[in-house]
């Protein structure tokens, strides 16, 4: 399988040499002829365009800054769309837009070739050490089939649906990392502002449930399966340090926006009779307003989190 890379930025470079270090027939091609450079040096062969790279190669990746060099490289003109031929596959990397993941893989279909979604998480330098996430999107049997180039870049390849799967659990993964760091900050302005370390801060809450592990796990036992009763800590507690927090940020003149506005949605959650069931009841207030439901298979989840801990 001859393998093509247009993109050797700062992640692009990275899995490119790694793709040729595994052994692969690979053709790059940058704007940069000094990104370039070094992965030719490694072994690779340098493309004169778009257009060469993606007449010469079975599958090509894709690693490009955003939507707009996404749209120019893959559907502009002497782009990859006007040059793949039938049976051919290509491997979007990019953070991009779920939309435009769905309007290439529609325009890829047309001439008989596959399009998946497949952003990556690791930077820069997980993407030299091969200590990666790919989140892919689309055909499960295309997505299998190169699963031997996928792990060549990276260690944690991950099927995770139809196309525009992938672009959606990497905005997902980026927007929380944004919102838990927007968080903390305003939990810690609190606590400085009160007289507290900002180091003994962070070290003492190490050893609470914030600090032991993922917040992620905070969603297992109740909000992931839907159950809400017996409550492991119930809402009217929750309510009340969420109150009392949020009195210490008036007390010391500090604006606590985020703070502000779970004590508002708990305080619906409490208005509405939910005080006894668990804490994280209040959380079916943002689904109620997606119109979405969440109830995960209590057994299926528990095989998860027995594969993630194995793992």
């Amino acid at each position: 399988m001859k393998v093509g890379y247009i993109g050797l930025g700062h992640m692009g470079r990275g899995m490119a040499m790694n793709l040729v270090r595994a052994g692969n027939d690979v053709v790059v091609f940058d704007l940069s002829a000094e990104a370039m450079a070094p992965v030719v040096a490694a072994g690779a062969t340098a493309a004169s365009s778009v257009a060469d790279l993606t007449k010469s190669v079975d599958v090509v990746f894709t690693s490009l800054p955003g939507p707009p060099q996404v749209e120019a490289v893959v559907l502009g003109k002497d782009g990859i769309l006007a040059n793949i031929e039938a049976g051919k596959v290509l491997f979007e990397l990019s953070t991009s837009s779920r939309e435009l993941a769905l309007r290439i893989h529609d325009a890829f279909a047309e001439k008989g070739a596959t399009m998946l979604d497949a952003p990556v998480s690791g930077g820069p330098a997980g993407a030299e050490s091969g200590d990666m996430a790919f989140w892919v999107g689309g055909d499960v049997d295309v997505y299998e089939r190169h699963l031997p180039l996928l792990k060549a870049m990276g260690d944690k390849p991950r099927h995770c649906g139809p196309i525009g799967s992938g672009t959606t659990v990497k905005l997902v993964n980026n927007v929380i990392g944004q919102m838990f760091l927007t968080v903390m900050a305003e939990a810690f302005s609190v606590g400085v502002k009160a007289g507290v370390d900002p180091l003994e801060l962070w070290d003492a809450l190490r050893l609470g449930v914030i600090g032991k592990g993922s917040a992620l796990n905070m969603l297992t036992n109740q909000f992931l399966p839907g159950r809400f009763d017996p409550p492991a800590f119930a809402l009217d507690l929750a309510f009340k340090d969420v109150t009392l927090a949020t009195q210490l940020g008036r007390e010391l003149g500090v604006p606590m926006r985020m703070a502000n506005l779970t004590h508002a949605e708990m305080t619906e959650a409490v208005a509405r009779g939910l005080g006894a069931k668990d804490c994280r009841i209040y959380l079916q207030l943002q689904l109620e307003r997606a119109g979405v439901t969440i109830a995960v298979d209590p057994e299926e989840l528990a095989q998860r989190q027995k594969a993630a801990k194995v793992a």
